[in-house]
């Protein structure tokens, strides 16, 4: 895999102060899935966890886990509308989803301090210590409007 694609700094301020992303994924028959996540962006991955919000089912068993599983290649999608659509801006990031697995630790640890620094409700208690996190390699960021 080459080099991470690096956001500008004007990206870099509207991925720290959004506070919510979409995220798609496709299955392995190639359906599309697409959830909100909660985010943060070091300047070199994007980071969502599985938090401890209630769940239908096993952490490993949600829809996004599995298609990354089997697909890795995802889209991340954050976004701004406002009723003056000259205020309107979106920036679509492409790239690879990993789980982290924990011989990952110190990347971990730095995704959580910087989503519980992000998320209040996270450093609340929401993202516990085992909580499975997604890092997504971005190929490509595109971005449009009032940035």
């Amino acid at each position: 895999m080459g080099t991470p694609y690096k956001a500008d700094h004007t990206i870099r301020a509207k991925l720290k102060e959004a506070r919510v992303a979409r995220l798609a994924t496709t299955d392995k028959e190639g359906h599309p899935h697409i959830i909100p996540v909660c985010f943060v962006y070091d300047g070199r991955a994007f980071y969502t966890a599985l938090d401890a919000k209630p769940k239908r089912v096993r952490p490993e068993r949600l829809a996004r886990i599995r298609h990354i599983q089997a697909q890795p290649s995802v889209a991340l999608l954050v976004d701004e509308y406002r009723e003056d659509w000259e205020q309107l801006w979106y920036i679509q990031i492409r790239g690879t989803a990993e789980l982290l697995s924990d011989s990952e630790g110190k990347e971990q640890a730095k995704a959580r301090r910087l989503l519980k620094a992000k998320y209040p409700q996270y450093e609340a208690g929401l993202l516990p210590d085992r909580a499975l996190l997604i890092r997504i390699r971005p190929d490509r960021i595109i971005s449009w409007g009032k940035l």
